[in-house]
């Protein structure tokens, strides 16, 4: 098929190449549309599916995986006729969810979300089941966060001038600005689900000495150190 020639999807007496890209998300599909201009190949879109001309099918593919190397990886759709699983994640965070997308995407599992039910590939099943028990341990690392910037540095600082000294007001003030602030479900940046519940805790913990009756600055002073110590590694 010439430049000039109109592509049509419909026309019954063409062969066309159709690519599944229901999983890809919006800036996916444009950084593809500019590569296929650039290229000068002619495509339409049915749905979620990219149709382009039988003659472009190979300069297609190296755009594909050209820009798998440069955006990807991409998601593996899991059609509806295939052997799935289904997971009930309805009670996991965004933040959950985000780090278990990821690593199906990197894993190349296929995969499709409906609502809060995840479908995987009946093949994959012990290993999205292995991905979700070191997700809800605490093993894999959280890739996005609402956490405050800096806050394990912050944090840190706290328990060391608390630790030094009860009376710092300054330190006393930043821990009760900041801990409202903090969500046990919302890690920093990079840090694993089980390590900042620790840190989250040992908040609660150092906030609530405070209001503690009788009070008791040795109490303040334990409490400070362990928040001080837990932070350290990441400062």
């Amino acid at each position: 098929m010439t430049d000039d020639q109109e592509f049509d999807v419909n026309d019954e007496d063409s062969v066309n190449v159709f690519y599944d890209l229901t999983v890809w998300d919006a800036d996916q599909r444009s950084a593809l549309v500019e590569s296929l201009a650039a290229a000068s190949i002619q495509h339409a879109w049915r749905g979620d599916e990219l149709v382009v001309p039988e003659d472009a099918e190979d300069a297609t593919d190296d755009i594909f995986e050209r820009l798998e190397r440069e955006i990807g990886p991409f998601p593996v759709p899991l059609n509806d006729d295939e052997d799935a699983i289904e997971f009930q994640l309805e009670e996991w965070s965004v933040s959950e969810r985000g780090v278990l997308n990821e690593q199906l995407i990197a894993g190349e599992i296929p995969h499709r979300w409906e609502g809060d039910s995840l479908f995987v590939i009946s093949d994959a099943g012990d290993d999205v089941d292995e991905l979700l028990d070191a997700i809800e341990s605490g093993d894999l690392a959280v890739l996005d966060s609402s956490a405050p910037d800096g806050a394990l540095n912050t944090l840190f600082s706290i328990g060391d001038n608390l630790a030094r000294s009860v009376d710092d007001a300054t330190a006393r003030m930043q821990l009760f600005d900041l801990s409202p602030k903090l969500s046990e479900t919302s890690p920093p940046y990079g840090v694993a689900r089980n390590t900042w519940m620790s840190v989250f805790l040992a908040v609660q913990q150092l906030a609530g000495s405070f209001t503690e009756e009788p009070f008791d600055p040795e109490h303040i002073a334990t409490a400070a150190r362990e928040l001080r110590d837990l932070c350290r590694p990441w400062v």
